[in-house]
């Protein structure tokens, strides 16, 4: 019997892939939008006690999460009840941060990562952790959902030849809080690569009736963005509630930091750029087709 235990959006969306492709045996301990994901993917599943679960399980699979301490405190509980564990790493960044709180690390016995990058990355900084490479099983679900979509083309019309724009948000600020007691530790703000967006994607894509539509992080309150269709109400859609696969096959293009629903888009075969302002720490994500706004907009204003 595996224990799985999921609190953020990114990771749980790998492991129920995961879980649902291999038919696997498991005992549930999810909180957050994991919650929402493993219904999504599996339907309803019961949810169990950390402690009881790892007890009662053979092996520990789990996620990580920036601001939740589940998954930490599910391999601290592995260790001492002598359960092998197993941590499946969804991005590309911040990896030593993941396994880390209150300044003490925990790691796993095992560490899986989905590519080859992936997995050179996780070689480098865990180098006395066994690493293994498992293919993503949450992007091969998405491949095969898009190959569904496209059938019935849920591309939205643009207004007077603009451009179906997602824009996915991420809680940097909150996460540079929680970690290091800065909300400006990589030097900006989720809210200032949006507004860096609106007021400098003429120069990208030229004069036309975009539309931007705006998704919050799964794990971000709601109402969070609502500033951005008070401020810009003939160019911003706040959208809160509906898939993230139905919202990338309705775009032209997918914008963001350095979320994985950019990869989302690659995978749906969109353009997809990076909008973190200039000053800011540069994208984590290693796909070279992911485009820099900024450079995009220096190139813009030079011609």
């Amino acid at each position: 019997m595996i224990c799985v235990v999921s609190n953020d959006a990114g990771g749980a969306e790998v492991l129920a892939s995961y879980i649902a492709q291999n038919n696997l045996d498991c005992l549930f301990v999810l909180s957050g939008p994991a919650i929402s994901v493993f219904d999504r993917r599996l339907g309803g599943v019961q949810l169990q006690i950390l402690e009881d679960a790892i007890v009662n399980c053979e092996q520990l699979l789990c996620s990580t999460s920036w601001q939740s301490d589940l998954e930490w405190r599910a391999i601290e509980l592995a260790r001492i009840h002598g359960k092998h564990s197993i941590a499946y790493l969804d991005h590309w960044g911040h990896y030593k941060e993941r396994f880390i709180r209150s300044q003490v690390e925990m790691l796993p016995d095992e560490i899986w990562v989905g590519d080859k990058c992936a997995e050179n990355i996780a070689r480098n900084i865990f180098s006395q952790t066994l690493i293994k490479l498992v293919p993503n099983a949450y992007f091969i679900d998405i491949k095969n959902k898009f190959i569904e979509i496209n059938q019935i083309n849920k591309r939205v019309s643009t207004r007077s030849g603009g451009v179906n724009i997602l824009f996915v948000c991420e809680p940097l600020s909150e996460h540079g809080l929680l970690e290091y007691g800065d909300a400006l530790h990589w030097g900006y703000t989720e809210h200032d690569a949006l507004r860096y967006f609106i007021e400098n994607m003429k120069n990208v894509f030229g004069s036309g009736d975009h539309r931007v539509v705006v998704r919050p992080h799964p794990s971000e309150l709601s109402g969070k963005y609502r500033w951005v269709e008070n401020e810009y109400p003939s160019i911003a859609i706040l959208e809160e509630n509906k898939s993230l696969m139905d919202q990338v096959a309705e775009s032209d293009v997918v914008v963001g930091c350095e979320s994985m629903a950019m990869v989302v888009g690659l995978i749906a075969g969109k353009r997809v750029m990076s909008c973190i302002p200039p000053g800011g720490a540069a994208c984590a994500l290693p796909q070279n087709e992911i485009e820099d706004f900024s450079s995009l907009v220096k190139d813009a204003r030079t011609e």
